[in-house]
């Protein structure tokens, strides 16, 4: 049962890399084209900045979610290096409780926001609703809890980052 949650784990995590880098190269493709419009053709496209806005949204968010299930986030290793197995289980179960409360209030109240949003649209794109703007929220609050799960189920809280350097030194 683990490994079929932990498989499962590994297919959402690859799908929000997806999400993550098609959103890189959409907004590396319509900022371009803004530029284009408004210093070339001098009749700037109104559509390329909101909508960059819109997906940088979806990219912050799964991107965040990549950076949680592979320890990429900024941590401080200071305090779990100088404690023992049993310091470092105990303060890794602290964190992942703060993360789980964390995400629970984004996926939560992420959800309360899509609601009263819903009904609302955007200016620039009527025909897209304010609540599907905010959909990133809830969504990346679910995947990071499922993360959190998998954590748990492997007590795996820390990893050692340690970056090993070589020097190579040329004699010549």
């Amino acid at each position: 049962m683990k490994a079929q949650y932990i498989r499962l784990m590994d297919v959402i995590h690859r799908a929000c890399l997806v999400v993550a880098g098609v959103c890189i190269v959409v907004i590396t493709l319509i900022i371009p084209w803004g530029v284009f419009t408004r210093y070339v053709l001098n009749s700037a496209s109104s559509w390329p900045e909101p909508l960059a806005i819109l997906i940088m949204i979806v990219l912050s968010f799964f991107s965040a979610v990549v950076c949680y299930r592979e320890y990429l986030h900024i941590g401080v290793g200071l305090l779990p290096a100088a404690l023992g197995e049993r310091g470092k289980a105990i303060l890794g179960t602290l964190i992942e409780i703060c993360m789980m409360i964390t995400n629970v209030f984004l996926l939560w109240y992420g959800i309360k926001l899509v609601h009263a949003t819903w009904y609302q649209s955007i200016a620039e794109f009527p025909v897209v609703s304010v609540g599907v703007s905010y959909l990133p929220v809830p969504i990346a609050g679910a995947i990071t809890v499922l993360f959190i799960i998998e954590r748990f189920l492997t007590r795996e809280f820390f990893r050692d980052h340690t970056i090993e350097t070589t020097s190579t030194v040329s004699t010549e």
